[in-house]
Protein backbone atom coordinates (compact mmCIF):
# COMPACT_ATOMS: atom_id res chain seq x y z
CA UNK A 1 0.00 0.00 0.00
CA UNK A 2 1.09 3.65 -0.76
CA UNK A 3 2.54 5.97 2.21
CA UNK A 4 3.29 9.42 1.61
CA UNK A 5 6.79 8.04 3.11
CA UNK A 6 6.81 6.90 -1.14
CA UNK A 7 6.82 10.43 -1.95
CA UNK A 8 9.93 11.13 0.45
CA UNK A 9 8.02 12.19 3.81
CA UNK A 10 9.62 11.39 6.91
CA UNK A 11 7.68 8.98 9.86
CA UNK A 12 7.32 11.96 11.69
CA UNK A 13 6.37 14.58 8.94
CA UNK A 14 3.62 11.90 7.78
CA UNK A 15 2.01 11.47 10.67
CA UNK A 16 1.64 15.13 11.69
CA UNK A 17 0.18 15.76 8.22
CA UNK A 18 -2.36 13.01 8.47
CA UNK A 19 -3.05 14.96 12.27
CA UNK A 20 -3.47 17.94 10.36
CA UNK A 21 -6.06 16.88 8.04
CA UNK A 22 -8.20 14.76 10.78
CA UNK A 23 -8.03 18.04 13.43
CA UNK A 24 -7.67 20.95 11.46
CA UNK A 25 -6.03 24.15 12.80
CA UNK A 26 -3.99 22.71 15.16
CA UNK A 27 -1.29 23.99 17.70
CA UNK A 28 2.46 22.58 18.11
CA UNK A 29 1.37 21.04 21.66
CA UNK A 30 -1.75 19.20 20.81
CA UNK A 31 0.16 18.04 17.24
CA UNK A 32 2.56 16.73 19.69
CA UNK A 33 0.60 14.87 22.03
CA UNK A 34 -1.77 13.08 19.09
CA UNK A 35 0.80 12.65 16.89
CA UNK A 36 3.27 11.01 19.03
CA UNK A 37 6.10 13.37 17.62
CA UNK A 38 8.30 14.29 20.60
CA UNK A 39 7.67 18.06 21.50
CA UNK A 40 11.49 18.45 20.83
CA UNK A 41 11.40 17.30 17.24
CA UNK A 42 7.50 18.78 16.10
CA UNK A 43 8.62 22.62 15.42
CA UNK A 44 11.58 21.04 13.24
CA UNK A 45 8.55 18.82 11.44
CA UNK A 46 5.90 22.04 10.75
CA UNK A 47 8.69 23.83 9.57
CA UNK A 48 10.05 21.46 7.00
CA UNK A 49 6.34 20.62 6.16
CA UNK A 50 5.69 24.32 5.36
CA UNK A 51 9.01 24.86 3.61
CA UNK A 52 7.30 22.06 1.25
CA UNK A 53 4.30 23.71 1.04
CA UNK A 54 2.45 20.99 2.90
CA UNK A 55 1.25 22.92 6.03
CA UNK A 56 0.38 26.51 6.23
CA UNK A 57 0.62 28.29 9.88
CA UNK A 58 -1.63 31.60 11.95
CA UNK A 59 1.30 33.67 13.05
CA UNK A 60 -1.11 35.62 14.62
CA UNK A 61 -2.11 33.62 17.00
CA UNK A 62 -1.35 32.94 20.44
CA UNK A 63 -0.21 29.97 20.36
CA UNK A 64 0.67 29.13 16.74
CA UNK A 65 -1.58 27.09 14.80
CA UNK A 66 -0.97 24.98 12.17
CA UNK A 67 -3.30 23.58 9.12
CA UNK A 68 -2.76 20.95 6.17
CA UNK A 69 -2.77 21.92 2.51
CA UNK A 70 -5.93 20.12 0.90
CA UNK A 71 -4.09 16.49 -0.50
CA UNK A 72 -4.97 17.45 -3.61
CA UNK A 73 -2.32 20.39 -3.79
CA UNK A 74 0.24 18.63 -1.22
CA UNK A 75 0.44 15.38 -3.43
CA UNK A 76 1.04 17.63 -6.41
CA UNK A 77 3.24 19.39 -4.70
CA UNK A 78 5.36 16.65 -3.27
CA UNK A 79 5.19 14.92 -7.00
CA UNK A 80 7.26 17.84 -8.45
CA UNK A 81 9.93 17.80 -5.62
CA UNK A 82 10.68 14.21 -6.54
CA UNK A 83 10.93 15.15 -10.28
CA UNK A 84 13.18 17.79 -9.50
CA UNK A 85 15.14 15.89 -7.14
CA UNK A 86 15.08 13.41 -9.84
CA UNK A 87 16.27 15.78 -12.85
CA UNK A 88 19.38 16.85 -10.40
CA UNK A 89 20.27 13.24 -9.60
CA UNK A 90 20.50 12.52 -13.61
CA UNK A 91 22.36 16.06 -13.56
CA UNK A 92 24.97 14.30 -11.39
CA UNK A 93 25.21 11.16 -12.63
CA UNK A 94 25.77 12.80 -16.28
CA UNK A 95 28.73 14.93 -15.15
CA UNK A 96 30.13 12.25 -13.82
CA UNK A 97 29.96 9.94 -16.35
CA UNK A 98 31.48 12.89 -18.65
CA UNK A 99 34.43 12.72 -15.89
CA UNK A 100 34.89 9.09 -16.16
CA UNK A 101 34.76 8.95 -20.13
CA UNK A 102 38.57 9.66 -20.60
CA UNK A 103 39.36 7.25 -17.91
CA UNK A 104 37.65 4.04 -19.49
CA UNK A 105 37.96 4.99 -22.54
CA UNK A 106 38.51 0.87 -24.51
CA UNK A 107 41.61 -0.23 -26.08
CA UNK A 108 41.97 1.39 -29.87
CA UNK A 109 41.26 -1.44 -31.61
CA UNK A 110 40.89 -5.35 -30.44
CA UNK A 111 43.51 -7.43 -31.65
CA UNK A 112 42.64 -10.39 -33.62
CA UNK A 113 38.96 -11.70 -34.34
CA UNK A 114 36.48 -11.00 -32.29
CA UNK A 115 32.87 -11.14 -32.94
CA UNK A 116 29.34 -11.04 -30.78
CA UNK A 117 25.67 -11.55 -31.57
CA UNK A 118 21.99 -10.42 -31.07
CA UNK A 119 19.31 -12.17 -31.69
CA UNK A 120 15.72 -10.97 -32.26
CA UNK A 121 14.43 -7.15 -33.92
CA UNK A 122 14.66 -5.66 -30.87
CA UNK A 123 17.99 -6.88 -29.77
CA UNK A 124 19.47 -6.43 -33.13
CA UNK A 125 18.12 -2.51 -33.10
CA UNK A 126 19.96 -2.12 -29.85
CA UNK A 127 23.55 -3.40 -30.74
CA UNK A 128 23.19 -1.66 -34.03
CA UNK A 129 22.62 1.54 -32.50
CA UNK A 130 25.48 1.32 -29.70
CA UNK A 131 27.90 0.03 -32.08
CA UNK A 132 26.82 3.29 -34.21
CA UNK A 133 27.58 5.07 -31.09
CA UNK A 134 31.25 3.75 -31.03
CA UNK A 135 32.32 5.16 -33.88
CA UNK A 136 35.47 6.89 -33.98
CA UNK A 137 36.15 7.96 -37.85
CA UNK A 138 33.52 6.40 -40.25
CA UNK A 139 30.07 4.86 -40.97
CA UNK A 140 29.54 2.85 -44.05
CA UNK A 141 26.07 2.02 -43.68
CA UNK A 142 24.27 -0.32 -46.54
CA UNK A 143 20.56 -0.78 -46.19
CA UNK A 144 18.30 -2.93 -48.32
CA UNK A 145 14.56 -3.63 -48.29
CA UNK A 146 12.95 -3.09 -44.14
CA UNK A 147 11.87 -6.23 -42.41
CA UNK A 148 8.14 -6.08 -41.47
CA UNK A 149 9.37 -6.72 -38.08
CA UNK A 150 10.96 -3.08 -37.51
CA UNK A 151 9.14 -0.19 -36.75
CA UNK A 152 10.53 2.24 -39.89
CA UNK A 153 9.29 5.40 -38.20
CA UNK A 154 10.78 4.82 -34.31
CA UNK A 155 13.89 2.94 -35.51
CA UNK A 156 14.94 5.20 -38.49
CA UNK A 157 14.11 8.11 -36.28
CA UNK A 158 16.88 6.41 -33.71
CA UNK A 159 19.09 5.87 -36.63
CA UNK A 160 18.77 9.75 -37.58
CA UNK A 161 20.13 10.58 -33.84
CA UNK A 162 22.52 8.30 -34.04
CA UNK A 163 24.15 9.54 -37.03
CA UNK A 164 23.37 13.40 -35.73
CA UNK A 165 25.45 12.24 -32.91
CA UNK A 166 28.35 10.92 -34.75
CA UNK A 167 28.75 13.57 -37.54
CA UNK A 168 28.70 16.04 -34.36
CA UNK A 169 31.96 13.81 -33.00
CA UNK A 170 33.85 14.35 -36.60
CA UNK A 171 32.69 11.31 -38.22
CA UNK A 172 31.87 10.92 -41.93
CA UNK A 173 28.68 8.98 -42.64
CA UNK A 174 27.81 7.04 -45.98
CA UNK A 175 24.50 5.72 -46.62
CA UNK A 176 23.94 3.31 -49.27
CA UNK A 177 19.85 2.53 -49.79
CA UNK A 178 17.91 0.49 -51.50
CA UNK A 179 15.52 3.05 -53.68
CA UNK A 180 12.26 0.87 -52.29
CA UNK A 181 13.46 1.79 -49.06
CA UNK A 182 13.01 5.34 -49.41
CA UNK A 183 9.67 5.10 -51.00
CA UNK A 184 8.45 2.56 -48.12
CA UNK A 185 10.43 5.21 -44.86
CA UNK A 186 7.56 8.09 -43.89
CA UNK A 187 8.01 10.96 -45.57
CA UNK A 188 7.96 12.75 -42.58
CA UNK A 189 11.17 11.06 -41.31
CA UNK A 190 12.54 11.14 -44.65
CA UNK A 191 12.22 15.30 -44.47
CA UNK A 192 14.12 14.97 -40.90
CA UNK A 193 16.88 13.11 -42.07
CA UNK A 194 17.64 15.97 -45.17
CA UNK A 195 16.78 18.78 -42.61
CA UNK A 196 19.12 17.27 -39.96
CA UNK A 197 21.86 16.22 -41.79
CA UNK A 198 21.66 17.81 -45.38
CA UNK A 199 24.04 20.65 -44.35
CA UNK A 200 26.98 18.63 -43.05
CA UNK A 201 29.35 17.95 -44.93
CA UNK A 202 30.77 14.38 -43.87
CA UNK A 203 27.06 13.17 -44.83
CA UNK A 204 25.97 11.65 -48.04
CA UNK A 205 23.33 9.13 -49.06
CA UNK A 206 22.92 7.30 -52.50
CA UNK A 207 20.54 4.90 -54.15
CA UNK A 208 21.12 1.57 -55.80
CA UNK A 209 18.48 -1.73 -57.04
CA UNK A 210 21.50 -3.47 -56.61
CA UNK A 211 21.79 -3.90 -52.88
CA UNK A 212 20.65 -7.01 -51.12
CA UNK A 213 21.33 -7.34 -47.37
CA UNK A 214 22.17 -4.79 -44.70
CA UNK A 215 25.61 -4.47 -42.98
CA UNK A 216 27.82 -1.21 -41.38
CA UNK A 217 31.24 -0.80 -41.80
CA UNK A 218 32.27 1.07 -38.88
CA UNK A 219 35.73 2.68 -38.78
CA UNK A 220 37.13 0.41 -41.13
CA UNK A 221 37.65 -2.71 -38.91
CA UNK A 222 34.19 -3.53 -37.45
CA UNK A 223 31.27 -5.00 -39.28
CA UNK A 224 27.62 -5.44 -38.15
CA UNK A 225 25.78 -7.81 -40.40
CA UNK A 226 21.74 -8.31 -40.04
CA UNK A 227 21.41 -12.34 -40.49
CA UNK A 228 17.69 -12.97 -42.15
CA UNK A 229 15.30 -15.68 -40.80
CA UNK A 230 16.20 -18.63 -42.85
CA UNK A 231 12.57 -19.29 -42.52
CA UNK A 232 11.33 -16.07 -43.72
CA UNK A 233 13.82 -14.03 -45.29
CA UNK A 234 11.80 -10.68 -45.12
CA UNK A 235 12.35 -10.73 -41.17
CA UNK A 236 15.09 -10.32 -39.43
CA UNK A 237 16.95 -13.02 -37.34
CA UNK A 238 19.87 -11.52 -35.78
CA UNK A 239 22.76 -8.85 -36.00
CA UNK A 240 26.35 -10.15 -35.82
CA UNK A 241 29.51 -7.87 -34.99
CA UNK A 242 32.74 -8.72 -36.60
CA UNK A 243 35.64 -7.43 -35.69
CA UNK A 244 38.88 -8.28 -38.32
CA UNK A 245 41.11 -6.51 -40.24
CA UNK A 246 40.99 -8.58 -43.15
CA UNK A 247 36.95 -9.07 -43.60
CA UNK A 248 36.53 -5.54 -43.30
CA UNK A 249 39.07 -4.87 -45.78
CA UNK A 250 37.14 -7.23 -48.01
CA UNK A 251 33.76 -5.21 -47.23
CA UNK A 252 34.86 -1.69 -47.60
CA UNK A 253 36.20 -3.13 -51.11
CA UNK A 254 32.27 -4.17 -51.56
CA UNK A 255 30.80 -1.18 -50.49
CA UNK A 256 33.07 1.05 -52.71
CA UNK A 257 32.09 -0.74 -56.01
CA UNK A 258 28.85 -0.57 -54.65
CA UNK A 259 29.32 3.18 -54.27
CA UNK A 260 30.59 4.08 -57.49
CA UNK A 261 27.90 2.25 -59.37
CA UNK A 262 25.35 4.10 -57.58
CA UNK A 263 23.46 7.67 -57.70
CA UNK A 264 22.51 10.42 -55.24
CA UNK A 265 19.36 10.20 -53.33
CA UNK A 266 16.87 12.92 -54.95
CA UNK A 267 16.50 14.95 -51.54
CA UNK A 268 13.07 16.30 -51.06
Amino acid sequence: MATLRDLGLSEYESRTYRELLDQGPTTAKELSASSDVPMGRIYDVLNDLEGNGLVRSQAASRPKKYVAVEPDAALDRLVEARKRELDQQAERYEAVADDLIDDLDAADSVQGQFWTAAVGADETVELFLERLSAADEQIHYVVGLPSPQIDLGTVGQQVLEAFEAALDRGVTVQVLVHPELIETVPEELNERFETRLGDYDRYEIRGSPSIDGTFTLIDGEEVCIEVPNPLDSSEVFAMIDFKDATFADDVRTVFEEQWAESTPVQRP
